[in-house]
């Protein structure tokens, strides 16, 4: 994903003025690929699953999840109500939070374009998120004075997601960015300022109604948060929190099966997964795998392994009642849309064996 410009708190802090467009006429919105996407296999999984993409704006999704072609701009302003009419797809990662927070007007504009069942994955916004403040090229500048800040994140996150959503949000994700050395050697220090983000955000959720609470995860980009000294720490504060891990199937990370003792540890709960970038790919190969796989149409790169255990992983935590969020991004296979009806066929077969 490509680094956000850098920017002065007071910008990436200040609400936005301008929601996106919504449909004025019949004539100006998308319409959905015929046959729905999903139909006749939707029903054979679990209601507690929700599948989706991360993000939705994507003219190679045409004769998919689009009836026909489409701009990129139309498909972000106007896309949503299509996409959520395809009976697989009952989630979407709205990943644009990330880049600078979103207003509550910004997200009612959203939850007013999918029905009453459908949730949202909202990504908490990089101010937050990452340790430093990064340049234009994307390199550290500087740390981030308000990392991890609790004040931020709920003026300028939770709070707005809360308000505009309702209960349409599914999901509030921090995406933790690659921490800096100094971090890394320090992660008991990070681990600390994590722990009063987390409760905070667990205080400002307990005046919902239980069953319209979000889930709450943290996903991570380094290795280290694995690490014998550090995970159960790690976990301790999660379940402490009322928070989950979230499940980065990233180059950046080791996969699925070495993240899932982390998960195992936080039993009971909900899984969190975004499929990302393939390993083959190496952990910087974001933007060749954006290139190789463009315009993503089609199944390039399989990734049957990753497939295969989370479709068991799956289909064990929804059999106990859990609430399972799986978002998958073009750059796991090769097309998100694809990807999803292939893991839901794997799960699909779990259920039925």
């Amino acid at each position: 994903m490509a680094t956000p410009a850098a920017q002065s708190i007071e910008e990436a802090t200040a609400t936005a003025t301008t929601a996106p467009a919504t449909p004025r006429s019949r004539a100006q919105a998308v319409a959905p690929a015929q046959p729905l996407l999903g139909d006749g296999l939707a029903e054979r999984l679990p209601a507690l699953l929700r599948l989706g993409g991360s993000s939705w704006s994507y003219p190679g999704w045409q004769g998919l999840v689009w009836a026909k072609a489409y701009s990129e701009r139309i498909l972000a302003q106007r896309g949503l109500t299509a996409y959520s009419q395809h009976p697989l797809l009952r989630t979407v990662s709205i990943d644009r939070s990330f880049y600078r927070p979103l207003a509550a007007s910004e997200y009612a504009v959203y939850a007013a374009q999918v029905p009453e069942d459908f949730r949202f994955v909202v990504k908490a916004p990089s101010l937050v998120c990452d340790a430093q403040v990064r340049g234009e090229e994307g390199r550290g500048r500087e740390a981030n004075p308000v990392f991890l800040s609790p004040d931020l994140a709920l003026d300028t996150y939770v709070r707005p997601a809360c308000e505009g959503l309702g209960s349409k949000l599914g999901v509030l994700l921090f995406q933790l960015s690659p921490l800096p050395m100094g971090r890394l050697i320090r992660l008991q220090q990070t681990l600390s300022e994590l722990e009063r983000l987390a409760l905070a955000v667990q205080a400002q959720l307990a005046g919902l109604p239980e069953n319209a609470r979000p889930i709450v995860a943290f996903e991570v980009r380094d290795p280290d948060w694995l690490r014998p000294d550090i995970a159960p720490h790690f976990a301790q504060i999660l379940r402490n929190s009322g928070a989950t891990y979230c499940l980065g199937l990233h180059a950046k990370m080791p996969r699925i099966a070495e993240q899932l003792p982390l998960l195992r540890a936080l039993w009971p709960g909900p899984l969190v997964c975004r499929w990302n970038v393939n390993p083959v790919f190496g952990p910087y190969g974001y933007a060749e795998a954006e290139q190789k796989l463009a315009p993503f149409d089609r199944i390039q790169q399989p990734d049957d392994a990753t497939l295969e255990i989370l479709a068991r992983t799956i289909a064990g935590i929804c059999s106990k009642g859990q609430q399972a969020y799986v978002t998958i991004s073009n750059e796991a296979e090769g097309c998100a849309p694809l990807s999803m009806v292939r893991l839901a066929e794997a799960v699909a077969s779990q259920q039925a064996a």
